[in-house]
Parts: structure tokens; C-alpha cells; sequence
């Protein structure tokens, strides 16, 4: 007899998945082991960071920038929406500049950045994402862009 799913089942096994891949690697900053076992080798990152190479060596990569940058990194996820095999999520990331991120020296600043991302699994593995984060936001935190003037 097979197993099959119920929409509300997949829908609950996809938001999951998606906590557990900010919990297990992001959070706890593991790109040795939780990335390895939860990533597909040829990961495709549909809006990569500017030299972000390919598959999941590229996604650690950057992974592993945004750690030496903001070493306290915290990831929170507060909404999901799941469709077919993809969950598109809106989260927060909190952390504190104390190492070099994309050129910029450490600052000492805490910055707190809203991101949405759409991500696809196949058989549980992460294969593609497309992340948009408030890089404005994060620069004008960071002391790089001057604030907005007021209305």
C-alpha cells in the first residue's frame, strides 16, 4: 500500500523543512553537516549575492560570509505560504557587525534585516531559492547609507 499525503500534511512537511534548514544550519551555524545532508550538491540560488558561486559550495560560501560578519546571526521565520513544492517564507535576521561583510568593515552596529524567500524542496532536499532581503535597510543600519531624511 502506498502513502500518499494529504495537501495539509506536504504543506506542514514543507514549512518543516524550511525551519529546520534555519534552525540546523543558519542558527546553528553548521555548513559541515546540517548544509551537506540538507542541501542538493547542485543547489541553484536564483538571485545570488554578487560572486556567490554555484550549488551548495556557493551557498556556504555566502553562508559563511554573512557568519564572519555578524558571528551572533539569528534567523527567526514568522510566516509561511506553501504551494506545490515550494514555501515562501518571511523571516527576520538579526546580528552584529564585527567582522568585514561585503567589503564593509566591522561597524559594532546590531542590524535587523526583513528577507522573503521562495524555496523549493524535492524529497526533502533543498534544490532552489530566491531571496530578497532589505540590503538598503542593512546598509543605512551599518552606518554606510545616510538615513532617510523625515517627510
Amino acid at each position: 500500500m502506498t502513502r500518499t499525503m494529504t495537501s495539509s500534511a506536504v504543506q506542514q512537511d514543507l514549512r518543516a523543512l524550511l525551519q529546520r534548514f534555519i534552525d540546523d544550519v543558519i542558527n546553528a551555524q553548521d555548513l559541515d553537516g546540517a548544509l551537506v545532508e540538507m542541501v542538493a550538491e547542485n543547489f541553484v540560488e536564483l538571485n545570488p549575492l554578487p560572486g556567490q558561486g554555484p550549488g551548495r559550495a556557493g551557498l556556504a560560501d555566502v553562508l559563511g560570509m554573512m557568519f564572519a560578519g555578524f558571528p551572533d546571526l539569528r534567523w527567526t521565520l514568522h510566516d509561511t505560504l506553501v504551494e506545490g513544492d515550494r514555501v515562501m517564507g518571511f523571516s527576520t535576521w538579526t546580528g552584529t557587525h564585527e567582522g568585514e561583510f561585503m567589503g564593509i568593515p566591522a561597524t559594532g552596529r546590531t542590524a535587523t534585516i526583513e528577507a522573503w524567500t521562495i524555496d523549493r524542496f524535492r524529497d526533502g532536499i533543498f534544490v532552489e531559492s530566491r531571496i530578497i532581503m532589505d540590503v538598503a535597510g542593512l546598509l543605512g543600519q551599518l552606518g554606510v547609507l545616510p538615513a532617510p531624511e523625515a517627510a
